[in-house]
């Protein structure tokens, strides 16, 4: 077990006794009480055995004397005691589902929500396929846990120690003395080997998640890989990660094949010395046959859940190192949250100020070093300027993804960090440069813009980001499915679906974040049109790279280097012929050509 599995394995018990659900601990003590009564029934089984054996041998023996039934009835009893231990254990089962099950829901749904809460920072440093995958085993792992703890483990320790008294009563100290030293060193074999085990599993995962973020990573950018006639090169990195792969998932059959071979030898080494004591005692006329079966039905009882101690050790050991990945993603700190005291916004205008801005991801790399800047309500205000100028730092800073490290962003006069995220985001809608649409369908990704949203309001929004007409063209219209990341859309198509899913959320203010700077000339055009319908009467920020997009704000804000350089209407900064007016008449330039 890992050092912090006691730590883990505390984390995990109130899935299984959680105080503010009694029906789950009804249900875990009937559970338990059914596994007693199973064990009961599985170490009387054996005695009924060898009573069918000994009467059959004709041997006197003073219980089955007791018993007064012949061997036909004493067999009927063996049988039902068998049937009996297993319907127990199915019914243990049966009682025991819907606890795991709720587990199993419960920390899904939290490590989800939780994965949501965490920082855009995490999310960009994040791989999607192995995050995925750590969700999925830990979760798993979780149940796998409670149910083996609860119904394997702990049965097992009663099981031997119900054998363990029975043979020596019955027989005499030696076989509990043979029995104690075989399953000792069993344990500390298993024990031992598996420790070493999970590290090779452990480095078996990292190849596996390794290999699988390849392939995620080589599917998401398909496209990518067709241009650069790249198949070959993604196939031999894919290769490559699947060899790391192989190479420690043989080692890991290996070391699988040496463990069961000494588990093997030691408990077959065990059962043939007891079996051999018990021969001598019925040569000598100590035992009778009956007993020699006896003995031999107890120890392949003890020995069959012993072998199956090593799978199910070597399972929970996993479990809690999986369950330690998804506990530790767990325990990764939301940079953005909200006050104790954190109040709703309330929007009454929509104007929006940066005051004295300053930001840095990283503390030896400010990207803003004091920006001022204001947008009225009702206004159109646009910031431009050179790539790495922090121009989209401050869409970011809006949202609340990251915290200014210094200055203030206010919205009607209310600094952002004093209000609760969800109104936050509630009052601010925002069209991207890349719009990013779920694999579902065109009226999904519209309706996302609000959950209680009619179809009439859908269409609506569809129509006035003026889209509607073509997806009337599709053979499913509304229901045509779009594809991984909207895939199967033109960049001018997803950015419509984006523009009525956002009219359709219908935000105060509106953040308009290199909107057009993906799409071509005539594209860009009639999205223009659709973006200035979604702009009107609300607040609208702009941040552009082509200036032709801006040219009809109410003011233009030039950044370079983190800084303010100049800020004026279209015209007037053309008439200052500075920053703007050269990349003004560079553009040009270049549409022109």
């Amino acid at each position: 077990m890992p050092e912090n599995g006691r730590e883990i394995l505390r984390k995990a018990f109130p899935y299984l006794w959680p105080a503010d659900k009694p029906w789950v601990k009804r249900r875990v003590v009937i559970a338990l009480t059914i596994l007693f009564l199973a064990k009961v029934i599985a170490v009387t089984t054996p005695y009924f055995f060898k009573a069918a054996v000994d009467a059959l041998a004709g041997e006197s023996d003073s219980a089955t004397w007791l018993l007064g039934i012949g061997a036909v009835a004493l067999t009927i009893f063996y049988g039902l005691t068998r049937l009996l231990n297993v319907g127990f254990q199915q019914l243990r089962d049966a009682v025991f589902a819907k606890v795991g099950q709720r587990a199993l829901r419960q920390l899904a749904m939290e490590t989800f929500t939780h994965i949501h809460r965490l920082s855009l920072r995490f999310h960009i440093q994040r791989r999607t396929g192995a995050m995925s995958r750590i969700m999925e085993r830990g979760v798993k792992g979780v149940d796998f846990l409670l149910r083996f703890l609860l119904f394997n483990i702990g049965p097992l320790i009663v099981e031997l120690a119900m054998v363990a008294v029975i043979l020596w009563i019955a027989f005499d100290v030696w076989y509990l003395f043979v029995v104690v030293v075989t399953v000792t060193l069993y344990v500390a074999f298993t024990f031992k080997v598996t420790e070493w085990r999970v590290k090779l599993r452990r480095e078996m995962n990292e190849q596996d998640n390794d290999a699988n973020q390849k392939a995620i990573d080589s599917m998401l950018n398909y496209e990518t890989v067709k241009y650069f006639n790249a198949e070959k090169r993604e196939i031999a990195r894919y290769d490559s990660a699947m060899a790391g792969y192989e190479r420690a998932a043989l080692m890991t059959s290996y070391s699988l094949s040496f463990l069961n071979f000494g588990q093997s030898l030691l408990i077959t080494t065990g059962l043939v010395i007891v079996m051999i004591m018990a021969a001598i005692g019925v040569e000598n006329g100590q035992l009778t046959v009956g007993d020699f079966v006896m003995v031999n039905a107890y120890m392949l009882q003890i020995t069959t859940p012993l072998n199956f101690l090593g799978s199910v050790y070597r399972e929970i050991r996993q479990a809690l190192v999986d369950m330690g990945q998804m506990f530790h993603l767990l325990e990764q700190p939301a940079e953005i949250e909200d006050r104790p005291d954190a109040k709703p916004l309330k929007v009454s205008g929509g104007t929006v100020e940066l005051d004295d801005v300053h930001f840095a991801y990283d503390p030896a790399r400010p990207i803003l070093k004091g920006i001022s800047v204001t947008v009225p309500a009702g206004q159109k205000v646009a910031i431009v300027g050179p790539s790495g100028a922090g121009k989209s730092t401050i869409g970011r800073l809006l949202f609340r993804f990251y915290e200014v490290t210094g200055g203030a962003l206010k919205i009607d006069g209310q600094d952002v960090r004093d209000v609760t995220q969800d109104s936050l985001h509630a009052a601010i809608g925002i069209v991207p440069q890349d719009t990013v649409l779920f694999n579902d369908t065109i009226r999904y990704n519209i309706a996302y813009g609000r959950e209680d949203a009619t179809s009439e309001e859908v269409e609506a929004a569809a129509r006035a980001a003026q889209i509607h007409d073509f997806i009337l063209t599709l053979p499913e219209g509304y229901d045509t499915m779009v594809g991984e990341r909207g895939l199967k859309l033109s960049g001018g198509e997803k950015q419509r679906v984006g523009i009525a899913r956002t009219l359709l959320k219908d935000p105060p203010i509106l953040l308009l974040d290199e909107a057009t700077s993906a799409l071509d000339t005539q594209t860009e055009a009639g999205i223009g049109d659709a973006l200035a319908h979604a702009g009107r009467g609300r607040t609208v920020l702009v941040i552009a790279h082509r200036l032709s997009t801006v040219a009809d704000a109410d003011m233009i804000v030039v950044l370079e280097a983190g800084l303010v350089v100049e800020r004026g209407t279209h015209a007037e900064l053309l008439a200052q012929g500075g920053k703007y007016a050269a990349m003004w008449n560079s553009q040009r330039a270049e549409d022109a050509a």
